[in-house]
């Protein structure tokens, strides 16, 4: 459990420094805690895991100030776990139901027990994402995503992407991107 928390700590280290995650944002977290146990996607759940990557993310959220999402798996239709705050601040459709590790997944479920005041979203449009053992959460993500790069590829035996999200890009030929110094 100890190199998995490393590896988990120096993923979130590069991402942080990529993604540029600060207050105002949300980062959306798919995964699969069987797969990081090099088991099936829901298979065999694992709140020691859970724990473990859940603790990470606590501390990325402290020192960015980034809100999380915890994201469900599809027997909950992929809804959200969030701070009650959260869904206030950005006006997220609530609606219920109590995640547990066979009906929501055991990262969820354990997000679920140990925010302050948890609740379950529908949708949302976050600004970066962290998928761990392929769990989808492209429908999460705000429109234009752009992969981050780090040097771990995988967390335990579970294959780990992560993305930041940019604006649109608008306007014709005239259209200028850069800003004038």
């Amino acid at each position: 459990m100890k190199n998995l928390e490393q590896t988990w700590r120096s993923i979130l280290k590069e991402f942080d420094k990529e993604a540029n995650l600060h207050a105002g944002q949300i980062v959306v977290i798919g995964c699969s805690t069987s797969e990081v146990a090099g088991r099936h996607i829901g298979t065999s759940g694992s709140e020691e895991i859970a724990e473990t990557i859940y603790k990470g993310l606590e501390e990325l959220q402290q020192k960015t100030g980034a809100a999380l999402a915890f994201q469900c798996c599809e027997h909950l239709n992929r809804s959200l776990v969030v701070e009650e705050e959260t869904a206030a601040v950005w006006r997220l459709p609530i609606v219920f139901a109590v995640p547990v590790p066979k009906a929501g997944g055991s990262m969820a479920s354990y997000a679920y027990k140990h925010m302050k005041a948890p609740v379950l979203v529908e949708r949302i449009e976050a600004d970066a994402g962290i998928d761990i053992g392929d769990t989808f959460i492209g429908m999460h993500l705000k429109p234009v995503a752009v992969p981050v790069r780090v040097s771990e590829k995988q967390l335990g035996e579970a294959h780990v992407t992560l993305a930041r999200t940019r604006p649109k890009l608008i306007g014709g030929v005239r259209a200028v991107y850069e800003e004038a110094e």
